[in-house]
């Protein structure tokens, strides 16, 4: 049974995020109490609640130590869930000091332990602070499949105001992959939300996603009232007000916005940037004041003063967002001083950075649909154990209520899993892109290849009577085909040629700065490999000598669409299978 000074706590910890003022108060108290009842539990989780409130209302230094000490008082009680939950706490500090790959280091390996044994809520800090890792990385795709999986268990209800700060996170995350309008939407959410809570840090960090927002969308002006507001705060120790932060971004709005007055102070008011981005974001709020000033020149040479920075590696890498809004701001800089070369230039450098974002925002889809299969998937198996457990000990009526809840929780994550699913671009049987995938990606390589003048070979594969083995041995034995053929074309593929499963037991390899020929003799040694496979079945019988047919064309040999490229490949792939099966044909080639 839990101690009073525990209980304390864990209300504390419950209001971190509904009512930063009061969680201070009921921490303090509790600590207190576990001093005086000599309570090492209650004491460990009140030191918990404080290291999480000096997290969002202090410096992140002060709160690493606070954390720290959370740490090794959990550990001496062998309160291993309230561990995780401060070695969560101990990371999010450490990468807002700049040491990302530490934190990294410190969390991912508690992930399933702490899937395992956290609450729901809990698990949503966990998960939260793994996302910030990824995030801090610079990998928005990874970041936001966290926070996504985190906010499904984090719900209004038992979330206690965290799920709040889950809008305020993925707001970011969507305006780091490029997702303004999915950004506001969150922002506006979690505006509506901060009803009834008592946080200023939330409210803040609301606003000032709303402001990166509108000033990226060219609507600064929109924005003009928030960053006043912002402006005006003053810093309150028990984390109910705003709290006055991200002066640069502020600034930089104001400035777009025409008043230079208000990004003067605001500049003032910036401290020395710590993090990378704070480096560039700095440099560009000062470039923009120069050149608003008539100093464009200066401007440019401010901007580019931070150019190394801009291609650090590792945790001094700034975000893929600042490079490319460096970019932009480049561009436009040089537009406005007559150098249109220059100004092309980097607009150029925008343009691909802007192609990043894009690819990464799919990315970002796709990885969120894996994951939460992944953690479903572990989750049903937590769940199931729990049922098991819960059978021994309870009466019929609970362990049928039990089994209510339970079904309802997987129809929900079943739906979920299903409208994710919908973007995923990966065929789950052979582990290869789809054809969806295809189509996308198909015009851009192609793109590519049209402009470097190099050759783009494309390959449809077709597999030898196929209906054959699933008439004679079944689908099971079929589908085992499949995905062996799958994993050779991952295994002896090189890293910049894409797989695809075409359709049935169709494939298509796309082949960059590959010629047809080349493309031939590759696609023949994997023919050569999957004659080789065998597949054992049932009663002990083998099946061998499968084997394939090819067609196989480039782009300088069939110039065109994308389409084009296709049906060129896929004559040549018919031609293959009439004239003789296991054949690999380019054009003006005869099967042997």
């Amino acid at each position: 049974m839990s101690s009073p000074a525990q209980k304390q706590a864990q209300r504390a910890w419950r209001q971190l995020h509904a009512d930063a003022g009061q969680a201070l108060v009921l921490a303090q108290g509790a600590a207190a109490r576990a001093a005086n009842d000599d309570d090492p539990v209650g004491a460990a989780w009140a030191q918990l609640v404080l290291g999480f409130h000096r997290l969002y209302f202090a410096a992140p230094s002060t709160a690493a130590e606070v954390l720290q000490e959370a740490r090794r008082q959990f550990e001496a009680t062998d309160e291993r869930g309230g561990e995780i939950l401060a070695c969560a706490g101990h990371a999010r500090a450490l990468w807002r000091l700049g040491r990302v790959q530490q934190a990294m280091a410190l969390l991912l390996p508690l992930r399933d332990e702490g899937l395992r044994l956290l609450a729901p809520e809990q698990r949503g800090v966990l998960l939260n602070a793994i996302a910030g890792c990824w995030s801090a990385q610079g990998d928005s795709a990874q970041a936001f499949a966290y926070m996504y999986q985190a906010l499904r268990d984090v719900g209004p209800r038992q979330g206690h105001g965290f799920d709040t700060a889950l809008y305020c996170n993925l707001s970011h995350e969507l305006i780091e992959l490029g997702d303004r309008d999915e950004a506001l939407r969150q922002v506006e959410l979690g505006l509506e939300r901060m009803q009834g809570l008592r946080n200023g840090r939330l409210l803040t960090v609301l606003l000032v996603n709303r402001t990166i927002c509108l000033t990226e969308m060219g609507r600064a002006a929109e924005a003009l009232a928030d960053v006043r507001r912002l402006a005006e705060a003053e810093p309150d120790p028990s984390g109910r007000g705003l709290v006055p932060m991200h002066f640069e971004a502020q600034a930089i709005c104001a400035l777009q916005a025409g008043d230079l007055p208000l990004a003067d102070r605001l500049l003032a008011r910036c401290a020395p940037p710590q993090l990378p981005d704070e480096h560039i974001e700095r440099a560009m709020a000062e470039a923009l004041r120069l050149h608003l000033h008539g100093q464009t020149a200066a401007a440019l040479q401010h901007l580019d003063s931070v150019a190394p920075q801009l291609r650090a590696e590792g945790d001094a890498r700034p975000s893929l967002r600042m490079r490319c809004e460096h970019a932009r701001l480049r561009a436009n800089l040089f537009e406005a001083a007559g150098d249109a070369v220059s100004a092309l230039a980097a607009l150029r450098d925008w343009q691909r950075l802007t192609a990043e974002r894009a690819r990464l925002a799919s990315r970002a889809r796709q990885q969120a649909a894996m994951l939460q299969t992944e953690l479903l998937q572990m989750q049903k198996r937590l769940e199931e154990n729990e049922a098991r457990r819960l059978a021994a000990e309870q009466a019929r009526a609970e362990l049928a209520e039990l089994n209510a809840a339970l079904s309802r929780k997987i129809a929900e994550v079943e739906a979920l899993q299903g409208r994710l699913q919908e973007l995923a671009t990966q065929d789950a049987l052979t582990g290869l892109a789809n054809r969806r995938h295809l189509n996308e990606t198909l015009p851009a390589v192609l793109a590519l290849a049209q402009r470097d003048g190099t050759p783009l070979a494309v390959v449809v594969i077709d597999l030898d009577h196929f209906t054959r083995v699933n008439d004679t041995h079944g689908h099971p034995v079929g589908d085992q085909l499949l995905a062996a053929f799958g994993l050779l074309l991952r295994d002896h593929l090189r890293r910049s040629d894409l797989a695809f499963r075409y359709g049935g037991e169709e494939f298509c390899l796309l082949m960059p700065h590959t010629p047809a020929a080349d493309a031939q003799a590759k696609v023949q040694g994997l023919l050569a490999a999957w004659r080789a496979q065998r597949f054992a079945l049932e009663g002990g019988s083998e099946l061998i000598g499968q084997s394939f047919s090819a067609g196989v064309t480039d782009s300088l040999l069939s110039p065109g669409s994308p389409s084009g490229l296709l049906r060129a490949a896929d004559q040549l792939l018919l031609l293959a299978k009439r004239a003789q099966r296991g054949s690999v044909l380019i054009p003006g080639t005869l099967p042997d």
